[in-house]
């Protein structure tokens, strides 16, 4: 019996290449792509999963809520005190070690040379997160002074893996520091938070003690803190600690008039480490996450677009029903039963899906090292073993198979004999099929069309993010890092003078901010009539930064040299004597229009010339008064997804982090000019400079991604959408063709046939079209809500799309359409 059922299923495929080909074809893009989507979500959840205990480390993460504003900001970062703190407050805690980034310097041979990912450490990190090592112990750490490389890191160094015991000499700080080398890690997966080519243990307190602030400020986001919990412990009695925790060890400041506290608008939580990827915290990380939200759409996608592919299968079966009605009919006159006829149908689907996984694994095979480069994922293909793919393969394939089966399985075993075998009823059109199928159209191109209204937003949403004028001047920008180096504090004027020297400068300016920079540094100012201060963004620059970085004045006027005022220079590290000095006589600020509006003036032109107090010296000591100068326009140095910040800038000749040189001809040139510049200055601190254009490219990679990727799986459910259309209108121009040739007798022209058939499928595209518009709408003005600068939700999206979809539709069936119209009506009437 089952070999019949076999053969009499190849057979009809056979028969029916057009059918076999949509049906397999179209099963196999569908499997393919959720194959790849599900390899993918699959590795995005697998992050630091491979962690020994992982389900017992957590990081803390300071989460913001301004009270001013009700902006939201969640850091992966938080303050050093706060890890002694939960320790000793916390019983369930076992081990907490402070983690954080200082890009030293390493010197070899004489020559200078860095990496960004090296970290520092203030415990035996190990002995908390035990990442895994080549060489060396869980003690690696276990003492101050000590460094563990990994491999890569080592051989960059060394020229080899096998240095442990040796020496590492790196300057941090400004000091040089030997470091005994007591262990080699693995190269770490890429699925993993811990971005890192190394970690050296280092005395905290002592390595800040020109700046011993740093080690009891609660508003000090400088690294990561990891616990390691005790067996059993409850992670979320922990969390329900905090509240009571921040009153008990978070002291009040006070500032002049000036009161506050760094708990009113941080709260702190604990984040288990396989969740720190995919969680809500992203800023102040050490390598860039991922959204949640994001992963689920593409799994869902996978899901829908398979589920066309099954569709395909349905409407096609259900559609070439009446040419097996009298197979059917024959069957149950010779004795079949329903339940034999269900279970051959069901099984002619599952060879289809077989023979489909078949093709798909093969384009997964081709695909998947592309598809993976493209995503930056280690993604591979393993069939036995952990992480095989072969149940989840075999999965598919059944419930594929099973559900493309079901309904036309139920709907051929009903035919009754009587009715089918008399009067050549089998070539009848099947009844009760036709809404079906066109409901199930309508749900292929709904998909279709939502994606491709989301495909069309997301990418005017990254050009828009590309283009949009930031407020400043965006072209021909270099940026050089690397000038907050302790080697450089009493530099940064001469390299800013020498640089305006290199052939093509044409301005040169220093400053803590500048073209998507991670700093973030805020003080409080106090307003008349408030008790509260207002917070906003403070950053140093110098008299060059204005013209550099092509920032457009509002009112007033910019920082000039000959001004003694304009210049709020402190030493470093700051002495009390200095600040006094400073909070005694004040300084000129200049701020951007936003500030100006927190400020509560009514106009930048309103601000100029008005005296506020602002904490920009130590809390004892009290305020600064300052004078607003001028008044900028708002300049977007971020991201659009983040909300623009209120500035004030404070003229200052040192403790700049770049330099900003805007240039004209050729960049290499300038780039060239400007490292000689460099070099001929220190050997201590290796050049890094990068374009603004491409530090943008970078900055939207991500947005980049998802617009391709939302792309590529539109393209996919429009081509298994045509693919079923295609062979629907086969099938119904060969129903139709008597129909056709009477109409042709009857006096109906060519364009006449065309249009009826064109639009029978029409109809079902349109109704699609009002279904996924809403849904479209909805998800995509969610999307946009989470930038700050966004386009507008307009009609544009939505009308491509419904033109594209019928544009689609009517060329897919548009060969039937014209073959049929123009067949000889002869050919159509002739007695069969």
């Amino acid at each position: 019996m089952w070999r019949n059922y076999l053969t009499v299923g190849i057979r009809a495929l056979a028969k029916n290449k057009t059918y076999a080909f949509i049906n397999i074809f179209g099963l196999a893009i569908g499997m393919a792509a959720c194959l790849m989507i599900l390899l993918y979500v699959r590795y995005e959840m697998s992050y630091d999963k491979w962690i020994p205990d992982a389900e017992r480390i957590y990081q803390v993460q300071s989460w913001y809520k301004s009270s001013e504003t009700g902006e939201e900001t969640f850091l992966q970062m938080t303050p050093w005190a706060s890890g002694a703190a939960i320790q000793k407050d916390f019983p369930q805690v076992e081990s907490q070690v402070y983690l954080f980034n200082n890009n030293p310097v390493f010197l070899k041979n004489g020559e200078a040379t860095s990496s960004e990912d090296f970290l520092f450490t203030d415990g035996n990190f190990l002995a908390t997160v035990p990442l895994p090592l080549k060489r060396g112990d869980a003690n690696a750490l276990g003492q101050v002074n000590t460094v563990v490389l990994t491999e890569s890191e080592a051989r960059r160094l060394y020229g080899t893996d096998d240095v442990v015991g040796q020496t590492l000499t790196m300057i941090t700080r400004g000091i040089t520091r030997d470091f005994r080398i007591t262990g080699i890690l693995q190269d770490l997966p890429k699925n993993t938070h811990f971005k890192t080519t190394g970690i050296a243990r280092l005395d905290y307190p002592g390595y800040n003690f020109d700046t011993p602030d740093v080690l009891t400020c609660w508003g000090c986001q400088n690294g990561h803190i990891y616990l390691k919990l005790k067996p059993g412990a409850d992670p979320q009695a922990v969390e329900a600690g905090f509240p009571a925790w921040e009153k008990r060890n978070i002291p009040d400041q006070n500032s002049g008039e000036a009161r506050f506290n760094a708990g009113d608008d941080q709260d702190w939580h604990i984040v288990n480490v396989e969740d720190v990827h995919l969680g809500k915290a992203q800023a102040g990380a050490m390598s860039v996450g991922n959204d949640r939200t994001t992963i689920v759409t593409f799994a869902i996608i996978a899901v829908l677009i398979l589920g066309m592919a099954v569709v395909n299968f349905t409407n096609l079966a259900t559609a070439r029903a009446s040419q097996r009605a009298r197979e059917v009919a024959l069957r149950k006159v010779l004795g079949a039963t329903r339940r034999q006829l269900i279970m051959q149908f069901i099984g002619e689907s599952i060879i289809v899906s077989v023979v489909a996984m078949l093709i798909a694994l093969a384009m997964v095979e081709l695909a998947i090292r592309p598809f993976a480069a493209f995503l930056e994922a280690d993604l591979s293909i393993s069939y036995f073993g952990t992480g095989g793919i072969l149940i989840p393969v075999l999965l598919l394939v059944t419930i594929v198979g099973v559900f493309g089966g079901l309904y036309p399985a139920f709907f051929l075993s009903r035919f009754q004999p009587a009715s089918v075998l008399k009067a050549n009823k089998s070539s009848a059109e099947t009844p009760g099929t036709g809404r079906l199928r066109n409901a199930l159209v309508i749900a292929q191109f709904a998909v279709s069309i939502g994606l491709i209204i989301c495909t069309a937003i997301i990418y005017g949403q990254t050009v828009y993010a590309r283009t949009v004028d930031p407020g400043y001047n965006r072209d021909n920008i270099l940026q050089v890092e690397e000038l907050s180096r302790y080697q450089l504090i009493d530099k940064g004027e001469a390299i800013a003078e020498r640089a305006k020297r290199v052939p093509g400068v044409v301005a040169a300016g220093r400053t803590t901010i500048g073209v998507a920079t991670d700093n973030n540094n805020n003080t409080g100012f106090m307003v008349p009539g408030n008790p509260e201060p207002i917070t906003i963004g403070n950053y140093q620059v110098d008299e060059g930064f204005f013209d550099a970085m092509g920032i457009t004045l509002a009112a007033g006027r910019w920082f000039q040299e000959a001004r003694p005022m304009d210049d709020m220079t402190l030493p470093y590290p700051p002495e009390d004597e200095s600040q006094r000095a400073m909070a005694q006589r004040g300084g000129n600020i200049v701020v951007n229009e936003l500030a100006t509006q927190r400020l509560g003036f009514k106009s930048p032109a309103d601000a100029v010339g008005k005296t506020l107090k602002a904490a920009l010296v130590d809390n004892e000591i009290g305020l600064v008064p300052v004078t607003i100068i001028g008044v900028v326009k708002d300049s977007r140095f971020r991201s659009v997804k983040l909300p623009l910040d209120p500035i004030m800038f404070t003229n200052w000749n040192s403790g700049h982090t770049h330099l900003i040189v805007r240039y004209n001809g050729d960049p290499k040139a300038v780039r060239a000019g400007i490292e000689q510049m460099w070099k001929g200055i220190t050997t201590d601190v290796p050049f890094k400079a990068e374009y603004s254009d491409d530090i943008i490219g970078e900055l939207y990679e991500a947005e980049d991604a998802r617009a391709q990727t939302f792309a590529a799986f539109a393209l996919l459910a429009v081509i298994v959408a045509c693919l079923g259309l295609f062979g629907l209108a086969a099938f119904t121009a060969e129903r139709r063709t008597k129909e056709i040739g009477i109409r042709k007798v009857m006096g109906a022209r060519s364009r006449d046939i065309v249009r009826l058939l064109a639009w029978q499928f029409s109809k079902p595209v349109i109704i699609a079209n009002l279904i996924a518009w809403p849904i479209a709408w909805w998800a995509m003005r969610d999307w946009l809500n989470t930038f700050d600068a966004r386009i507008d939700l307009g009609p544009g999206p939505f009308v491509l799309a419904a033109v594209l979809a019928l544009t689609i539709a009517i060329g897919t069936i548009a060969g039937h359409a014209f073959k049929v119209a123009r067949s000889n009506p002869i050919n159509a009437l002739r007695y069969e």
